[in-house]
């Protein structure tokens, strides 16, 4: 047990975390968005596990069956790479950078695939080495096992720097941290062979994930927060006598155009991680200001006169008032400015001729340039108490034709190329 209880302790940590973890999971009714968390921590586990066992049977030589010992250095080798390999993977997912190419793929799998083959295939020409306080295994299986392990860890580094305007701000801290003591740790194992602290590695990584990125309680809490929000706003929204779905489906179209116009780099200096996250929790806030219409002017079946017409235009600036008011204690003071400014311009047109303060071209917010795309086509594409939906075609014509006018052009540009995606969402309402 003297030569692997770095290896106790750390399964001792990684087994209570991964108690919380689906204790925490099962506690929760809603389910949670799927990630590749769960494979990184079964294959953490089983890698220090045998990252132990390995360490116990190179200083036991002379009781350990040598076809049995190159096994488990065969299996403890390879899970290693598949815990850095699955952490690379995982990072390019929740940054957006997987390659979506077949050939981009091929890249990225190509490596774990041969260094596999090779230590399957080499396993038989490992050494053990004797050293002065333990001994360790040496050979081309280890070799390339620790030029694969640096290699994706360089590429997982490079991609996180990368990615770095699509990652929380609060996150970035935590994961650079982690990956930083990953680096020391694997630079110093293959360093000094001897050390055996291979173990340190893996669990930072894991804690470092879960602590971060993967906390049930953390996603739940900001959950919850969603749907208080989208319960409040539908409360405004039934206001209207509308069908309903208004707020989840522009909602929807507002997530569909930011990921868009990031996929494609556009408005790039803009459009973060944050940003995105805090806009899509925001959009169902844009008319939080119908609050203060009077339902005669909301549920008129007729079209509104002018003095009504000034009535209904007062919910953006009262919108806007509504949120620093309600929100001023809030932490988050990004998410506050971006559903103060949906709120209030997401009425403003591009030419200059919207409202409440006339506000033109890239004086408008992003925010509220996304939001008014999203707004428009929603409004027409559905039954109101004042007329029946109009036909998708029409709908998406009134876009097109706004463009440059009503709309930021690249926005509209954007929302047209992804109709089939609109028409998804849009589809899935009428079928529900």
């Amino acid at each position: 047990m003297e030569h692997c209880k770095l290896q106790i302790g750390c399964l001792i940590m990684l087994i209570y975390m991964a108690y919380t973890y689906v204790r925490e999971c099962r506690g929760y009714k809603q389910k949670m968005e799927k990630t590749l968390f769960d494979e990184l921590l079964s294959l953490g586990i089983a890698s220090v596990i045998l990252d132990g066992v390995t360490a116990y049977t190179v200083n036991h030589l002379e009781t350990v069956n040598p076809v049995l010992n190159r096994i488990l250095h065969a299996l403890f080798l390879s899970s290693l790479d598949a815990v850095i390999f699955v952490l690379c993977l995982y990072m390019l997912l929740i940054t957006g950078a997987y390659p979506q190419q077949k050939a981009g793929r091929v890249i990225i799998f190509a490596p774990f695939l041969v260094n596999i083959v090779v230590v399957l295939l080499s396993i038989g020409s490992l050494r053990y080495e004797i050293g002065s306080v333990t001994n360790y295994s040496m050979g081309v299986s280890a070799y390339t096992c620790f030029i694969m392990a640096a290699t994706y860890l360089l590429f997982t580094i490079a991609a996180f720097f990368r990615r770095w305007n699509y990652i929380e701000s609060h996150k970035r801290a935590g994961i650079f941290t982690y990956l930083f003591v990953m680096a020391v740790v694997t630079g110093f194992q293959m360093v000094f062979p001897e050390a055996l602290i291979t173990s340190i590695a893996v669990t930072v990584l894991i804690l470092g994930v879960y602590m971060n990125l993967e906390d049930p309680a953390i996603k739940q809490l900001s959950c919850y927060h969603s749907e208080t929000v989208m319960a409040f706003a539908n409360l405004i929204e039934n206001r209207d006598d509308s069908t309903g779905g208004h707020v989840k489906r522009t909602s929807m179209y507002v997530q569909l155009i930011a990921e868009e116009l990031c996929d494609r780099g556009l408005y790039s200096n803009i459009l973060t991680k944050d940003y995105i996250t805090n806009l899509i929790k925001a959009a169902p806030m844009h008319d939080i200001g119908k609050i203060s219409v009077p339902d005669a002017i909301l549920q008129k079946p007729g079209k509104l006169t002018d003095e009504e017409f000034t009535i209904m235009k007062g919910h953006a600036p009262n919108g806007g008032r509504i949120i620093q008011e309600t929100f001023k204690n809030l932490g988050n003071r990004e998410y506050r400015k971006m559903a103060y400014e949906v709120a209030r311009f997401h009425h403003e047109k591009w030419n200059g001729k919207g409202y409440p303060d006339g506000l033109n071209g890239k004086e408008i917010p992003l925010c509220a340039r996304i939001m008014a795309v999203a707004d428009v086509f929603d409004a027409v594409s559905e039954k109101r108490c004042y007329r029946d939906a109009m036909p998708l075609e029409k709908c998406f014509g009134i876009i097109e034709q706004g463009s440059g006018q009503d709309f930021d052009p690249i926005v509209a540009e954007v929302f047209l190329d992804i109709r089939d995606k609109v028409e998804a969402v849009h589809h899935s309402f009428v079928q529900g």
